[in-house]
């Protein structure tokens, strides 16, 4: 049985105490973007989100992807299970905090970007090639206006809208 997408099927562990610092309630972000990002998807199962620091993301990248450095987020999958467990999101404080900055985002909306993002690479969706990027690009877009966060990618088709 596949386990419903909600508090039980999400487990987020902030690691990172500054995640709690710079916002009221990270887990709580981080739990409806996720929950919005698969009901968009139109997917169900279990996931864990670690909110961590950038030298953590660092020591991930590097064992999982061969990459020196932090990154703002990356996604687990899991191979096909009988619990429907989905996989795992990690994101980094630091660099999340200082793209909010450069883009001129809040960071909770960020965090929540990234975490639908990070979901969406979950249960399949990709951004190798131009349509697919488009694909996911125009999902992310429609999970967060309906968390009442800004189209993430307005400041790249040069729409001024606020993040």
């Amino acid at each position: 049985m596949i386990p419903e997408a909600g508090l039980a099927g999400i487990e987020v562990l902030a690691e990172a105490e500054a995640w709690e610092g710079a916002l009221p309630d990270p887990e709580g972000l981080a739990i409806r973007a996720a929950e919005a990002a698969l009901a968009a998807a139109g997917a169900r199962g279990g996931l864990a989100i670690l909110l961590a620091d950038d030298a953590r993301l660092a020591e991930l990248n590097l064992a999982f992807r061969s990459k020196s450095g932090p990154t703002n987020v990356l996604s687990f999958p899991a191979p096909e299970n009988p619990e429907g467990w989905l996989g795992d999101v990690a994101l980094a404080y630091g660099t999340c905090r200082r793209e909010a900055e450069a883009q001129g985002k809040r960071l909770e909306h960020h965090l929540q970007h990234l975490v639908a993002h990070g979901v969406l690479h979950l249960v399949g969706y990709d951004h190798e090639g131009d349509a697919e990027a488009a694909e996911m690009e125009a999902l992310e877009v429609k999970i967060l206006a309906g968390l009442g966060a800004p189209d993430p990618y307005a400041a790249e088709r040069g729409d001024h809208g606020q993040s």
